[in-house]
């Protein structure tokens, strides 16, 4: 089910896709663009958005194509592969809402890598 917010156009990722705020992009397709993170949680910190205007998993898989939902996840492998990530392993992380943590209201997976990185949440 979609969210009842509704998208905010002027979000930092929304911005980041029209060209106004650069970013150290990483891969780019027609539905996909990835960027490192500017405040990096990992020696790797990529993040994967969509370029359609979802702001959570829920919108995404709710309203995008079945291509669009395709091509990102696949894009998110070849991301992680093509960053050197497979071996030894990384994470992929998307927030969701305030109590999960989502800070930008544009759906998002973080690969975080280049390191061991532990539990995922405090015992």
């Amino acid at each position: 089910m979609t969210s009842e917010i509704r998208y905010d156009r002027d979000n930092v990722f929304a911005k980041i896709l029209r060209g106004e705020i650069p970013c150290d992009k990483v891969y780019e397709d027609d539905h996909v663009l990835a960027f490192r993170d500017i405040a990096p949680q990992a020696p790797v910190h990529v993040l994967v958005i969509p370029k359609g205007p979802y702001i959570s998993l829920a919108d995404f898989s709710t309203i995008a194509s079945p291509d669009e939902i395709a091509e990102f996840f696949a894009a998110v492998g070849k991301i992680a592969s093509d960053l050197g990530l497979d071996d030894p392993g990384y994470r992929i992380l998307a927030n969701h809402g305030s109590d999960g943590g989502q800070e930008v209201p544009h759906f998002h997976v973080h690969i975080f890598g280049g390191k061991k990185l532990g539990a995922m949440l405090p015992k």
